[in-house]
């Protein structure tokens, strides 16, 4: 070993250390170390990258989550009358059949998204999830609903983690937040469009043959999932694998997609999986205080997906009315959910954010939960729940793969923290039960308790953050160096002395 490569450690030069990689790969020095580049390049380079990953990316996950909270839109247009669920805990069963399907696909649907590629991989998903939801416009009893939601479990699961994921192999960890806060927040988009689609799907006129009449309800599952399929299709056409073969860059430009993230990381991006990589996700504290936080961002966002038609029709509003009264706040979520994010990647922090914003769900829900009557004013409530919620789940989930080092361990971060988080999917469909309507003070409770920690975890966070990089500054890490081989030192990731957390 040269005097070079034992000088030169994780945290100095980017150059130097990407150039060690590669030397350690092939003896050499390699063409790509001596790839330099201007800003405005990068720059430009950046913006090719986001017109071809996060439109589309978008596109797909506001599909996703449409064909799954459009349960929530059928059930005021005649769904629970039609299969015999308006009494009872029916229809809290049919949503959370999904998300306890949804939770154990996760981590295999990245860990295989990683050996495939996203090109084909992701649309599949797509068109399965797509297919699911139309097929539920034919179901005739309760047995059929949940045998459909479970197979949306499936298809769905893989999405999110999935999305995340590949956003994260393009974009460094200064870029990355904004571009995960637009793709999330279509799901601030899929519940503005899934109560105006609702209602004008929902008023088609019945068709199909005599035995399998498709009339309102029914309609929605159709033809949303339709549109899915399509869209799923058509995906691959538009989507790119990696940066180093994104085929709407030249030769140069790929080149330095790809080494900028290199220098970024630390790592090769066509790293495999390994046992090293998921245990450094698994036993990870950053990583459990960021999904616990997801987890109760997930009771929050997954319950008023699927609920707010009914809360809002228990207020004393027409079927219609709810349907249009529930896009305003989305709306408003959406715009603050990709300012938050933007906000966030500018000055490089995350947890301060996370917890300012938590506030205002905690105020939402205070009112709900303690204001009785006056609709007017629990309406505006629901607007500080949304728009103080929504940015939480792209907030945590980020910051959990920000202060996770290298491509596999951050597939493995993704999947296991919306895994985890998922549970509070399956939390979410119990906390509005039909006996506590109108009022449901057992949900709003549950939901303010939930946004009271998640505040407090986001100070964790910052605090664990901002203690672990004084320690490592101060040489207190160190020993975990003593011993190890060049390469045993890069497999330390996030434990290595010279990595910093993202606070």
């Amino acid at each position: 070993m040269s005097e070079k490569e034992r000088q030169v450690t994780l945290g100095d030069s980017e150059k130097e250390v990407a150039q060690i990689e590669r030397e350690r790969k092939d003896g050499n020095s390699s063409e790509s170390s001596e790839l330099e580049w201007t800003e405005e390049e990068e720059a430009a380079i950046r913006w090719k990258i986001d017109l071809h990953t996060v439109p589309l990316v978008t596109l797909l996950y506001m599909l996703c989550f449409l064909d799954r909270i459009n349960i929530g839109n059928a059930r005021i247009q005649g769904l629970s009358k039609d299969l015999n669920m308006v009494q009872g805990v029916k229809f809290n069963w049919a949503l959370s059949i999904f998300y306890i399907v949804y939770l154990f696909v996760e981590v295999p649907s990245n860990i295989l998204l990683k050996k495939i590629g996203p090109r084909f991989y992701l649309p599949l998903l797509v068109c399965g999830f797509g297919f699911i939801s139309l097929c539920t416009a034919f179901v005739h009893d309760f047995g059929g609903l949940m045998a459909a939601r479970a197979f949306l479990g499936v298809f769905e699961g893989g999405a999110m983690p999935g999305m995340a994921f590949f956003l994260s192999c393009f974009y460094k960890r200064n870029e990355l937040l904004f571009r995960i806060g637009i793709y999330v927040s279509a799901a601030s988009i899929a519940g503005a469009f899934g109560g105006l689609l609702a209602t004008g799907l929902s008023r088609i006129p019945e068709w199909g043959v005599a035995s399998m009449r498709i009339h309102t309800w029914r309609n929605i599952f159709f033809f949303e999932g339709l549109v899915t399929i399509i869209i799923g299709l058509l995906a691959p056409i538009w989507m790119p694998t990696t940066p180093s073969d994104a085929y709407f860059l030249n030769e140069r430009e790929r080149a330095i997609a790809a080494e900028r993230l290199v220098r970024e990381h630390k790592a090769d991006p066509a790293e495999q999986v390994t046992w090293s990589h998921i245990k450094q996700a698994v036993f990870c504290i950053h990583n459990y205080t960021c999904a616990l936080a997801f987890f109760l961002i997930n009771i929050t966002v997954q319950g008023l997906s699927v609920f707010l038609p009914t809360i809002l029709q228990d207020l004393g509003w027409t079927n219609t009315k709810a349907q249009l009264y529930s896009v305003p706040p989305y709306v408003a979520a959406c715009v603050l959910a990709i300012g938050v994010a933007w906000a966030s990647d500018k000055t490089g922090k995350r947890g301060i954010w996370l917890a300012a914003f938590s506030t205002l769900a905690i105020t939402g829900f205070a009112i709900l939960r303690f204001v009785e009557g006056h609709p007017n004013i629990r309406y505006m409530a629901v607007f500080f729940v949304t728009v103080g919620a929504f940015p939480g789940g792209p907030g945590f989930l980020s910051w959990a793969m920000n202060n996770s080092a290298g491509p596999s361990v951050r597939a493995i971060t993704s999947a296991y923290v919306v895994s985890l988080g998922t549970i509070g999917g399956i939390v979410a469909t119990w906390t509005y039960i039909y006996w506590d309507a109108p009022k449901y003070h057992t949900g709003h409770t549950i939901n303010l308790v939930g946004q009271i920690v998640t505040f407090f975890l986001a100070v964790f966070g910052i605090f664990y953050c901002n203690r672990e990089n004084r320690v490592r500054a101060a040489g207190k890490r160190d020993h975990r160096l003593e011993g190890l081989s060049e390469d045993e030192q890069h497999e330390l990731g996030s434990r290595h002395p010279r990595f910093r957390y993202w606070t």
